[in-house]
């Protein structure tokens, strides 16, 4: 599930699909590259997040492997302004 607000911010962009595979497959289109982590036990309660996602110089932290897709693809389309969904 990916939160309300996150969803909100991804229309913008233009996403309108919030499924897990939709998501990571938006960004694949636009990542060349990325690293999803499921935390252990003791990191999950310390940094409250189940899932982080590394790429490039930045790391996302997420309660579902969705959301953490979702903060992922709304950070490469914040950077890259000219780059649309549809690409």
């Amino acid at each position: 599930m990916v939160p309300e607000e996150i969803r909100e911010q991804l229309a913008q962009c233009g996403i309108s699909e919030y499924g897990e595979v939709a998501l990571r497959e938006a960004l694949e289109r636009h990542a060349e590259t990325y690293t999803l982590c499921k935390l252990a036990p003791w990191p999950a309660r310390r940094w409250k997040c189940h899932y982080r996602i590394m790429m490039g110089s930045g790391m996302y932290d997420a309660q579902t492997v969705a959301e953490a897709y979702a903060l992922a693809l709304l950070a490469l389309l914040s950077e890259s302004p000219q780059s649309s969904p549809a690409q």
